[in-house]
């Protein structure tokens, strides 16, 4: 009897130990494995922040081109341009980021905040070839493969399901394709652009809207006390609540690098759409004696895409010991916004 009993309690301590073994060597292969998906999506998820480059509009005009020789149609560039731009958002590494619902995407606010500064851009230049590039004036019918792409391209940009944003916005992608490829058909004459002093100061109206928005963002980051001008210059304007004559304007600590990253990359997009008016707009930008304002324009927007070597955006006092990186991208937007403002009064001088 005490040898059976023995033996039972060795081989009943030999099972326990290799049960705890076993499990011991479950949890650890789990932990180990856990730490190795972390340090993989870290490194994933600083490649996907990487913001792509700048790229030339001729080039891509021209790979895209139908004909095989230029030169190309008026409105050739800036179509291909936003064409590309587009492409850009769902094409880069890590593909489209603002509506992802597992990581690392989900991580990520840099990326999608750039993604949005570019997406409002498009928006707004496929609103204007919509509305007025294409149009030779009020009266006219719109183009119906752009009728279709501006609204494709407002389509919600955080929808992951049925339909899924990347697939509206290729369709955008297709209808934009479509309109270039009859832009370029010379037996066309329907599909036109037209490049006209007050079709540009029509999308420069948007954009200057655009900029200054994204100035005032950009330098609330320190805080600031501003006179309520709202109704100035009207002595009967009257508005539908009561606001203070004084208010304290602040961007909350968490929506610093949202507002910075938003606008990066809507200075990246619009760097893009000015080179490709730059081509489209020649001739009407020298008869004008104003194609040096707008290489300006071009040279401030430049300045924004310089490489950020902090890991974080600081967020520091004017004059203070660090930098401040919001207060620097709104000196060049801001210089961008003026420009664009004096551009618009010589495209509207006779």
């Amino acid at each position: 009897m005490d040898f059976q009993s023995t033996k039972q309690r060795l081989l009943q301590w030999w099972d326990n130990g290799v049960d705890s073994l076993g499990a011991g060597l479950l949890s650890r292969t789990a932990v180990i494995c856990l730490a190795f998906y972390f340090v993989v999506a870290f490194f994933v998820s600083i490649y996907w922040s990487i913001t792509p480059a700048v790229f030339s509009v001729k080039e891509n005009a021209a790979a895209m081109a139908e004909a095989e020789a230029p030169p190309l149609v008026i409105g050739a560039t800036t179509t291909s341009a936003l064409i590309r731009v587009t492409s850009t958002l769902l094409d880069k590494q890590g593909g489209f980021l603002s509506n992802d619902i597992l990581p690392p995407g989900l991580w990520l606010d840099n990326m999608p905040n750039w993604e949005y500064g570019v997406l409002i851009q498009s928006r707004d230049l496929a609103r204007a070839l919509r509305e007025s590039f294409s149009r030779s004036q009020s009266q006219s019918k719109e183009d119906e493969d752009l009728a279709k792409a501006e609204p494709s391209l407002n389509f919600s940009r955080d929808s992951w399901a049925v339909p899924a944003t990347e697939s509206e916005y290729r369709n955008a992608l297709k209808y934009l394709n479509n309109y270039l490829s009859r832009l370029e058909d010379q037996t066309n004459t329907r599909s036109q652009f037209y490049a006209r002093s007050d079709n540009l100061r029509y999308w420069l109206k948007i954009v200057e809207t655009r900029l200054g928005s994204l100035s005032q963002r950009l330098s609330a980051s320190v805080g600031k006390r501003r006179l309520n001008t709202d109704l100035a210059g009207d002595a009967v304007a009257r508005q539908s609540t009561y606001a203070p004559s004084e208010l304290e304007v602040k961007t909350p600590w968490t929506e610093i690098d949202d507002i910075f990253y938003e606008s990066r990359g809507s200075a990246w997009a619009l760097l893009h759409f000015l080179k490709a008016i730059e081509v489209d707009f020649n001739e009407v930008l020298k008869n004008k004696n104003a194609l040096v304002s707008l290489q300006q324009i071009i040279r401030e927007l430049e300045a924004t895409q310089q490489t950020v070597y902090s890991p974080v955006i600081l967020n520091g006092i004017g004059f203070g010991l660090l930098a401040n990186h919001s207060l620097v991208m709104a000196s060049y937007i801001s210089r961008a916004n003026a420009a664009i403002i004096d551009l618009r009064d010589l495209l509207s001088q006779g």
